[in-house]
């Protein structure tokens, strides 16, 4: 993977303005700030960075920050997955030779105080070569490009985010901490709450005090939040936010995932957004993602049909281009290898590539109705563990492709799990395939970035392979 260097259609990224540092900098004095998280989301979605004391910030906020490239290298077991230190051939495919540095360079819109930890405030950067030069699979540049694309046809697309996550008691273990190398050890937990009492007052009212604690901490920190709601699973929860742009909601997505799971750890809490952990009863965990195609020149809602209740030309041949690449997109929506555990059939989420009106079985809900200026579709196929950026660039890929080629949906299903329809991917391998493959990844990625994180998720799906289950030891150990 090759570096991008200037006069190859990519701009440098600006630096802060004078009045952004200055404004950022009385905050810092104002609340009598210690330390500031230089933070960005890495390519499985999760922040990493640095914290550096209040007296480093003004040449932080002005020159960025360096960090090793080796932070975009990694693989979901924290491993550098590229040959860094090769001098062979087959170091050309390493993006960043000798873990070399990469800049974090802040987004002063980023900047909060964190209500958790009230003496420190983060920022979220965008990352670059050190010539400013952005990285080209940097997960909130490929959103940005994605962006334009749909802004040089005339529209932007809305997005409303319902985002399902468990919170769990923690059990002490004397293991914890014991493994060797950088995977994790398993955490063990017990159910804060019973299941199966789906938006009942009770069990909203067990878990109060944690929630308030998640929903004043999400409000501070500038998220929009609508509703806080229980789920239909043991201790299992939903946040929903108000509409907005995809940039603001990739990163309330990233703010919220961190702040759950920062917030709970220091009440003896774990929270998870695996899409579908391995507890008794457990449900799994989606990311719903409702959308919305604007006409930049207007403001209208082009998804709002008219008063025969038909689909407006835009809102069909969107959905019909999700339809059309949801097995290339699966990778960006549902990027591990328990995602797939998910598509199951009658479990309230979607295993079959279809559309429906207000079904809540099929991949996509159709919630759009004459006069209702929110009419939008509902991606039910993304679960929480995705990174936001990627998987909001992928619906803006996949249903821009739709409108420009002028496709046309299939009819809406009304039974999602018995139609003769194509299936989703049934595993991390097979969504892995249609991604490399498809021509329109390619197209819009870039082959580099394409190429970039295949090689990541397949080190993922080749060390899952690799493992023997329990469920391999509990069929054959006895059994031969």
């Amino acid at each position: 993977m090759r570096r991008s260097t200037p006069g190859a259609g990519v701009s440098s990224l600006s630096r802060m303005t004078e009045d952004e540092i200055a404004s950022i900098l009385s905050q810092v004095e104002t609340h009598r700030l210690e330390t500031v998280r230089i933070l960005f989301a890495d390519q499985h979605g999760i922040l990493r960075g640095k914290t550096i004391v209040a007296s480093a910030l003004p040449s932080v906020l002005a020159q960025g920050l360096a960090v090793p490239s080796t932070l975009l290298l990694k693989d979901t077991s924290h491993r550098t997955v590229f040959p860094v230190w090769s001098e062979g051939p087959e170091a050309a495919a390493s993006p960043m030779k000798g873990a070399s540095d990469i800049l974090l360079l802040p987004r002063a819109e980023t900047f909060r105080i964190l209500p958790w930890s009230p003496h420190s405030a983060w920022i979220f950067c965008h990352v670059a070569f050190e010539d400013g030069q952005p990285v080209p699979f940097g997960s909130l540049h490929v959103l940005e490009q994605a962006m334009d694309r749909l802004a040089s046809s005339g529209m932007e697309l809305r997005v409303g985010l319902e985002v399902e996550f468990q919170i769990f008691e923690r059990v002490p273990s004397a293991q914890v901490g014991s493994a060797p190398g950088p995977m994790a050890t398993e955490i063990e937990t017990r159910n804060l709450i019973d299941g199966y009492q789906y938006l009942t007052e009770t069990r909203y009212s067990e878990a109060e005090d944690i929630l308030d604690r998640l929903r004043r901490a999400a409000q501070a920190m500038g998220l929009a939040v609508r509703s806080v709601e229980i789920e239909m699973g043991p201790s299992q929860f939903e946040f929903t936010f108000e509409p907005a742009d995809p940039i603001t909601q990739a990163d309330a997505m990233i703010t919220f995932r961190t702040l759950a799971k920062e917030i709970c750890a220091r009440h003896g809490l774990h929270a998870s957004f695996m899409p579908k952990p391995r507890q008794d009863h457990a449900m799994a965990n989606g990311w719903h993602i409702h959308q919305s195609l604007i006409d930049q020149s207007t403001g209208r809602n082009l998804f709002e049909p008219e008063a025969d209740h038909s689909l407006t030309p835009q809102a069909g041949s969107w959905m019909a281009g999700l339809l059309a690449h949801a097995e290339a997109t699966s990778l960006l929506v549902a990027p591990t290898v328990n995602s797939y555990k998910r598509y199951l059939p009658y479990q309230m989420a979607p295993n079959r590539i279809q559309w429906g009106r207000d079904n809540r079985g099929a991949m996509l809900r159709a919630l759009m109705r004459p006069h209702n200026p929110h009419s939008r579709v509902e991606n039910r196929a993304p679960d929480s563990s995705a990174n936001p950026y990627f998987a909001l660039a992928a619906q803006i890929i996949a249903g821009h492709e739709g409108v420009q080629s002028g496709r046309v949906p299939p009819d809406p299903t009304v039974a999602p799990y018995s139609d003769d329809a194509r299936k989703l991917p049934r595993s991390l391998g097979q969504a892995l395939l249609a991604f490399s493959q498809s021509d329109l990844m390619r197209q819009a990625l870039g082959t580099e970035v394409v190429d970039y994180l295949t090689v990541l998720k397949d080190m993922e799906w080749n060390r899952y392979l690799d493992t023997v289950s329990e469920w391999e030891q509990a069929e054959y150990f006895d059994l031969y």
